[in-house]
């Protein structure tokens, strides 16, 4: 059969994936296969056979390439053996540590790990502790973890470092020249409280122009953008550790920048009462929100004030209130902004593009970072302004780009695929609403169906096979329009300080101003038409026969990987942060509505705590219920009781896996409660101890039984041959002592609403 290289993916469960280069479907490879290779390891497969649904099972016959990163873990001594428990579960090997390579860490520590051994059929992997992080339970831990997890550069160059701190601290005369003089412009900042970097400032005012049939009335909009390609130029040690990054990456209560502090809080943030250098948006948009004129060009500026969004909500609100009599001197144009957002809006009820009322979600953290609460996030009129400021920005350098047809990255979101879009047809035709999309789909339809069932008791199970049915946004030189927002041409121009895609985008614009052709690979401007032959220095990817489209493709790849690499470890980071918060509600019970149901059970929402968990299937009754997959439903044979998204429930939390960074619930049935809530509340007679020992018992009967269940399988490994590192089994118990409570296989990873610190929008 057929012989296919690619990366290998391990799954938790013990087998794995081969990620084929070729684009085709994921090869399975059994958990045998996945005994002498790790997670990331590039290997030839041959295709084996086929399973009923035509899915490929391979078996490895090279390894290509061993992956040369430190692998994050637990330090574990058991039965006089040192071992490392990775924390990234898709690697299924402990790693043994010989005593004298555990750089005097203690046992229970968390370490990276530097393999000096690969793994084999007949041995574990081998390896030397070259960095001890620390306990797991000291404040920040869980995103020294993530970061390394993740492999999220944290740490610049110390040439970035010294180029950083050669720059100067204020404007200089010669930054200045060739720049339009703003600094009287009333330009404000819009943002969160707790926002550090400020990268858009906006004005607005009411603008008249012509006669006639030429004549305009409408508002001029100026949406000023921190110039961070001032700074930071092509081929220089800043702007190789900001590709390398390519993005920022937001965890609660601590942000991993793209930029040194000097750039992204000082000289290229738009801090209040001081020059900054920006690039301009300068637009002119009627009273029906449609993009008159616009021009780009760089400028001098100074915010006249650091807004928030409550700020700004409460005085738009009540325009005699004591906020807004704060702001009088600024109360005119921030009431423009309003009405100019009005009208955007419009403009956007006309696209037809997609507009989901969801809700979003802020962690509060202590000073040690762990969660105090977790409250949902009120999104106001100042939000939305912003965003349709941002949007209309983004729109213009997107058009103006176009239309001097320079290769650059488009912010790119594809309608459903043919199959998703089946799915969607049958899901809607289940349903007996009379309402469908066409073959050919528009975000019109999208939104009418939205606008159709938004009162619908089963509204968000609507909404969210509608957002299901969607492709993920990505970058790439081609444009291919955004589905969502219902543009044809949509890139990003408005954070440069935080994505590297706007940083490409900002020296497109100003090459095009010039009348000049910016060079990806080169780095260099040129004439227009003129072709670059030298090389960037240092630049592996700058191959004379690799084309200028072929190096956008890789750069729109590489920052599409990034986003979705930083996403990864914010969400880990929030998963780990919400099973230690959810430890302290272990055996309480809660109200809850059914965000999702699969065929192994249903994920609950907590009302109360916006955690998510899982109820197994087996926790659902004593009955077979069968999963129908158009429906999105699990339905019981014997009663027909139906679980649907949207379904209200009530439920216990049963159990909590931080390694996993999982939550179980079980189902409270009628007659329960109160037997229930006795076991997870102290009882009202005084006895304060009841409830504990009794989950004490719980959790202390639920590990003997792991810990019994893995030393099974342990002897019957070791009965099946003896590995070739002295035929000791795997120490599968210590794994279950490194937890600080029970793992059950049948949990689910813990919700992710973006951080209190995130940016506005990834659109």
């Amino acid at each position: 059969m057929s012989e296919v290289e690619g990366i290998v993916l391990g799954h938790r469960d013990g087998h794995g994936f081969l990620q084929r280069d070729d684009g085709e479907p994921d090869i399975y490879l059994a958990q045998q296969e996945m005994r002498a290779v790790l997670h990331k390891d590039r290997v030839r497969v041959r295709v084996i056979r086929y399973d009923r649904k035509g899915r490929p099972e391979g078996r490895i016959i090279e390894i290509l390439d061993r992956r040369k990163v430190p692998i994050i873990g637990r330090l574990l001594h058991e039965n006089g053996m040192w071992l490392v428990a990775p924390e990234d579960r898709r690697y299924g090997q402990d790693i043994l540590i010989p005593k004298n390579a555990t750089a005097s860490a203690a046992a229970g520590q968390v370490v990276a790990v530097e393999l000096t051994e690969p793994p084999s059929m007949y041995s574990q992997p081998v390896g030397r502790v070259t960095e001890v992080l620390g306990q797991i339970d000291d404040p920040g831990m869980e995103i020294e973890i993530a970061v390394r997890k993740y492999e999220v550069p944290h740490r610049f160059s110390p040439e970035t470092l010294a180029q950083a701190a050669a720059l100067p601290d204020k404007l200089r005369a010669v930054d200045m020249k060739h720049r339009i003089d703003l600094t009287d412009v009333p330009l404000v900042t819009i943002d969160g409280e707790d926002a550090r970097d400020f990268d858009d400032a906006v004005y607005c005012e009411p603008h008249k122009s012509g006669r006639g049939k030429t004549a305009f009335e409408g508002w001029r909009l100026l949406v000023a953008i921190a110039d961070v390609s001032h700074y930071v130029k092509p081929g220089e040690p800043l702007d190789e550790d900001a590709y390398e990054r390519a993005t920022s990456v937001y965890f609660p209560r601590r942000v991993i920048p793209m930029l040194p502090e000097k750039l992204s809080n000082g000289l290229c943030s738009l801090n209040p009462e001081v020059d900054r250098l920006s690039m301009v948006c300068d637009m002119l948009i009627n009273s029906d929100g449609e993009m008159h004129a616009y021009q780009f060009y760089p400028a001098v500026i100074c915010s006249h004030a650091r807004l928030t969004y409550t700020e700004v909500a409460a005085a738009l609100a009540n325009t005699r209130g004591p906020e807004a009599a704060k702001r009088r001197d600024i109360m005119p144009q921030l009431l423009n902004l309003h009405e100019v957002y009005r009208a955007l809006l419009k403009a956007r009820h006309r696209r037809g593009a997609i507009d989901f009322e969801t809700t979003e979600t802020q962690i509060v953290c202590d000073e040690n970072g762990r969660i105090e609460k977790i409250v949902p996030r009120t999104r106001t009129d100042a939000h939305r302004l912003i965003e349709e400021a941002m949007l209309a920005a983004n729109v213009c350098a997107a058009e103006f780009i176009a239309g001097a047809e320079h290769p650059s990255l488009f912010r790119v979101h594809e309608g459903p695929t043919p199959e998703k879009r089946t799915t969607l047809q049958n899901y809607l035709k289940s349903l007996g609403l009379g309402l469908a999309i066409s073959e050919e789909p528009t975000p019109g339809e999208f939104q009418a169906i939205a606008e159709a069932t938004k009162d619908r008791i089963d509204a968000s199970q609507i909404h969210m096979m509608l957002l299901r049915s969607m492709q993920q946004a990505i970058y790439t030189p081609a444009n291919s329009g955004h589905f969502g927002l219902a543009y044809g041409a949509y890139t990003h121009f408005t954070s440069p300080i935080r994505r590297y895609p706007d940083l490409l985008v900002h020296r497109v614009i100003k090459a095009v101003l010039a009348k000049k052709r910016y060079h990806l690979a080169t780095g260099e401007l040129a004439d227009a038409g003129a072709r670059a032959t030298k090389l960037r220095k240092g630049s592996k990817a700058a191959k004379p026969h690799i084309s200028e489209q072929e190096h956008w493709e890789g750069a729109g790849a590489h920052c599409s990987a990034n986003e979705r690499r930083a996403d990864e470890a914010s969400r880990d980071v929030e998963a780990w942060l919400k099973c230690r918060y959810m430890r302290e509600h272990l055996g309480e019970e809660f109200a809850g509505t059914v965000s999702a149901v699969t065929s192994f059970g249903l994920f609950v929402t907590l009302d109360a705590l916006y955690v998510d968990g899982l109820v197994h299937i087996t926790e659902l009754g004593g009955e077979y219920y069968r999963f129908d997959e158009m429906r999105q439903e699990l339905r019981g044979e014997r009663t027909g009781i139906r679980y649907t998204i949207g379904a209200r429930v009530r439920v216990q939390v049963s159990r909590v896996d931080l390694d996993g960074r999982k939550i179980d619930f079980r189902m409270v049935h009628e007659g329960e409660g109160d037997r229930l809530l006795s076991r997870g509340r102290p009882s009202s007679r005084g006895e304060s101890g009841s409830a504990s020992e009794a989950l004490a018992g719980v959790e202390s009967a639920d590990r003997a039984h792991k810990r019994a269940t893995k030393a099974a399988k342990a002897s019957k490994g070791a009965t099946k041959g003896k590995r070739a590192s002295g035929g000791t089994p795997r120490a599968s118990s210590a794994r279950a002592k490194a937890s600080a409570e029970g793992k059950g296989g049948k949990a689910a990873d813990a919700a992710s609403p973006r951080s209190a610190s995130k940016p506005r929008s990834k659109r």
